[in-house]
């Protein structure tokens, strides 16, 4: 067996790097064993024939607090997303946007039919209340579901429909709104205060800034924790190691002994690319689908916000089903494509499909949603500790939180 007196850190997620930068801040060298082949956990690209696929359709809310402590936005070169929205009931389309951030767009947002005038100078009014709240208020207050607190607020079944259900079942991958308010206010107010956006090269651009500002920290691939007993890692080869400190920004409950009959649920998404010749938005917007049964959630064009997504000529589509479908690949396939093309009006023949993802474990299913958590709250042994977005809510700045707080819990021990 291996001896190391070094922290160890399983996993080489946004968490895991997070933890391990915050560890070589405080004077301290860790080691991160990694079950994959590449850094970044769920936040990854695949560059394939000169398009860039993520995987999923995932984008940074500038506004993130954790992410503008670690992250360089300018070397990363931002591409945003031009506040609101363009929805597709299957017979209309009609344009959301927000005269807040976009002024000229202010008569086209009050004659719009997405919902009532009403409905519109609540969003202005609900936008300007979260602006001023801070997220220890938001996580303070009581949780009702996401669909509860829209109706409560007065919002009409007509803006509810068009337009919150398909952007938050984008968000939270789940179709009924059945997610925390408290969720809702922070995802909300993030949108209000800066920007979606993704790198030029692609969202695999996080992590890879993450792990270049580490110095001293070895990392091994193809590492699968079967176990952690006490302070020994086993490995699914044979190999084991005892380290001094574990953090385990992984799925802990696979692999660790006690919390072997508990689960973490996690709602799914699917995502298709395809290329095609040219955008039918030609706008850097999410396209949203309202329409009664329809099968994809929402679209858009990664080459209308960056065009490094694609190669030149080409546009690559991106298309996200969170529906369970139940149907084979090539079935779901031709089924999205035909969709597509009766909603946008895109000619079918010349979508050429290039790569779908089927992410079973995209977002944490939680109950009691948080925005900070307490180092010794990360503790789950002696000198093991946790860290994961599903320790407080689903998103990139949870994750960050999470790996500080793991980092400076083994630090104090």
């Amino acid at each position: 067996m291996q001896k190391n007196e070094q922290v160890i850190i399983i996993g080489a997620g946004i968490s895991g790097l997070t933890a391990a930068i915050e560890l070589e801040k405080n004077g301290t060298s860790p080691m991160i064993y990694e079950a994959t082949d590449n850094i970044g956990g769920r936040v990854k690209t695949d560059y394939i024939e000169g398009f860039q696929l993520d995987h999923g359709f995932q984008v940074l809310l500038t506004a993130y607090p954790e992410a503008r402590k670690y992250l360089d936005y300018d070397a990363l070169e931002l591409k945003t997303f031009s506040p609101g929205a363009l929805i597709y009931d299957g017979n209309k389309t009609f344009a959301l946007s927000d005269p807040l951030r976009q002024p000229s767009t202010l008569f086209t947002m009050i004659s719009s039919p997405v919902g009532s005038l009403g409905d519109k100078v609540k969003m202005w009014s609900l936008s300007r209340m979260l602006k001023k709240k801070s997220l220890e208020e938001i996580f303070r207050e009581k949780e009702v579901s996401t669909l509860q607190y829209l109706m409560d607020y007065g919002f009409t079944e007509k803006i509810i429909n068009h337009f919150f259900k398909p952007f938050f079942s984008g968000i939270y991958l789940e179709d009924k709104l059945a997610t925390s308010s408290r969720m809702f206010e922070f995802v909300f107010k993030m949108f209000s205060e800066g920007n979606a956006a993704v790198p030029a090269k692609g969202m695999q651009e996080i992590p890879n800034q993450l792990f270049a500002q580490l110095k001293n920290t070895k990392i091994h691939f193809n590492k699968k924790v079967s176990r952690i007993e006490g302070q020994t890692i086993a490995f699914i080869n044979g190999d084991m190691v005892e380290a001094e400190k574990i953090i385990i920004a992984a799925d802990p409950y696979r692999i660790l002994p006690g919390l072997s009959s508990q689960t973490q649920d996690y709602h799914s998404v699917v995502n298709l690319y395809f290329s095609v010749n040219q955008s039918v938005i030609q706008k850097p917007l999410i396209g949203l689908v309202s329409k009664k049964g329809a099968l994809i959630n929402n679209f858009n064009y990664m080459t209308d916000v960056s065009k490094d997504y694609a190669p030149a000529g080409k546009c690559l589509l991106s298309v996200s089903v969170v529906k369970d479908t139940q149907l084979k690949d090539e079935a779901l396939i031709d089924k999205v494509k035909e969709e597509f093309a009766q909603l946008s009006g895109q000619d079918q023949g010349e979508m050429q499909f290039l790569n779908m993802y089927r992410i079973k474990r995209a977002l944490p299913v939680l109950d009691d949603i948080q925005t900070d958590i307490q180092p010794t709250a990360t503790r789950i042994q002696n000198k093991v500790f946790l860290a994961g977005d599903y320790l407080l809510n689903g998103s990139l700045n949870a994750a960050m939180v999470s790996g500080r707080a793991a980092a400076m819990a083994a630090l104090s021990i």
